[in-house]
């Protein structure tokens, strides 16, 4: 069920929720945190509220979505309550505001926090330079960004490196939880020797991919190389370098991986890309501070960056230029008529 509240108030929003709720039976909340979204008003504003709808699957809370609309509008505040099949297990509150009422997010938010419950800040698109002074982050005690959707993710994650603060997270990070589970599993494996270099390969603006090289910089005291792959999506291979073999693991499709070492065959893996409902529902599994994650973003500024080694081509004779050019190679000139 869908209410829309035109040109309303926070006191009439939360009057409406009692009164939604009273109607429908309810004498209490199953509600384990509030989700505050926070976006441009626009057609990628339903994008964010399906994700956490279907999150909402996994953590019931209340959805309360923060949607900036025109600026040069006059002030106002349009609402819609979502509820039933249309809000997945939680209850969605969507905040339309204009003109000034745009830049105050924040209290407009308050009132319609739920009560005693953990609060969590998620910018799907744009985020603030420093989530934790933002004023709608000084609510929260997680904040999750999402650099790999921003106009330059590469630069959006040095921002998010140099203003971390404890409870700051980042989707690009979430997306790694498959690759760092396989890669930490293989090394589990004999031989157990120390890993002497590292190299990820993956798009130019992943930065997934400079996470997981960080995060290898960090966990294996080694200065991984970050390499631009030429094909792929994502991440696309990581290699670590021991001294009886190369441990590889290689995705070129961004859906199944091969993992690959000496003395054993080869295995193939699933590495399907993450949807950002299967991250976002992993980051409301943990309300504390990540501190994996603020090593590796620490480590990021030790990851060397360049592009892989080609293969030098073998010198060929005078039989194997023929055959390669279909004719006879032409005899030497002296160095007398060279310089004629």
């Amino acid at each position: 069920m869908i209410i829309d509240l035109p040109s309303t108030t926070t006191s009439q929003i939360n009057s409406r929720l009692v009164r939604l709720r009273d109607e429908g039976g309810a004498t209490t909340l199953g509600r384990v945190l509030t989700l505050v979204i926070v976006t441009e008003d626009g057609q990628r504003t339903d994008a964010a509220i399906d994700a956490a709808n279907d999150a909402s699957r996994e953590h019931p809370c209340r959805v309360i979505v923060v949607a900036r609309g025109a600026r040069q509008a006059a002030p106002r505040l349009d609402a819609q309550i979502r509820v039933g099949g249309d809000a997945g297990a939680s209850e969605v509150v969507v905040l339309r505001l204009y003109g000034e009422l745009a830049k105050e997010g924040a209290s407009c938010v308050m009132p319609l926090l739920l009560p005693d419950t953990p609060v969590v800040a998620w910018w799907p698109f744009d985020a603030p330079v420093s989530p934790s002074k933002d004023p709608i982050g000084q609510l929260a005690q997680r904040r999750i960004t999402d650099a790999a959707a921003e106009k330059n993710p590469i630069k959006a994650l040095e921002s998010r490196r140099a203003h971390y603060a404890p409870g700051d997270t980042d989707l690009a990070w979430t997306r790694l939880t498959l690759w760092r589970a396989m890669l930490a599993a293989s090394l589990d494996l004999p031989p157990y020797e120390k890993i002497v270099d590292a190299e990820v390969t993956g798009e130019a603006d992943s930065p997934s991919t400079d996470l997981l090289a960080a995060w290898l910089t960090d966990r294996l005291k080694v200065p991984a190389k970050r390499f631009k792959a030429t094909s792929g999506e994502g991440i696309v291979q990581v290699k670590l370098g021991r001294a009886s073999g190369d441990v590889d693991l290689l995705r070129p499709d961004g859906k199944v991986g091969t993992l690959s070492q000496p003395g054993q065959p080869s295995r193939r893996v699933a590495l399907q890309r993450r949807s950002i409902r299967d991250c976002l529902a992993e980051e409301l599994r943990r309300l504390d501070p990540d501190e994996v994650y603020a090593a590796a973003l620490k480590s990021l500024s030790k990851v060397t960056k360049g592009r892989p080694a080609t293969p030098k081509a073998e010198p060929m004779d005078a039989a194997s230029a023929e055959s390669a050019n279909g004719k006879a190679a032409a005899p030497k000139k002296s160095k007398a008529k060279a310089s004629s």
